[in-house]
């Protein structure tokens, strides 16, 4: 699953870098919830949580679907 997890958010990734953002896998947890951290204007941006809800968890659900959520962590 880590590897699955980690092809989503390479796929995820260029779009993020190209707004000056990034995100980073920080742990799967034991009941399939994958935390990450939002870098750079991602980690201040307003739209954070849209993109994270409805960008990376709805891809992220769609391509690996034991994952229950995408949380950010700090």
């Amino acid at each position: 699953m880590l590897e699955k997890v980690q092809n989503v958010l390479d796929e995820v990734r260029p779009m993020l870098q190209r707004d000056g953002g990034d995100v980073e896998l920080v742990e799967i947890t034991a009941d399939n919830i994958v935390n990450v951290r939002l870098r750079g204007a991602c980690g201040t941006c307003p739209g954070a949580i849209m993109t994270l809800k409805g960008g990376i968890e709805r891809l992220m659900k769609q391509r690996v679907p034991e994952v229950v959520a995408v949380e950010s962590v700090r």
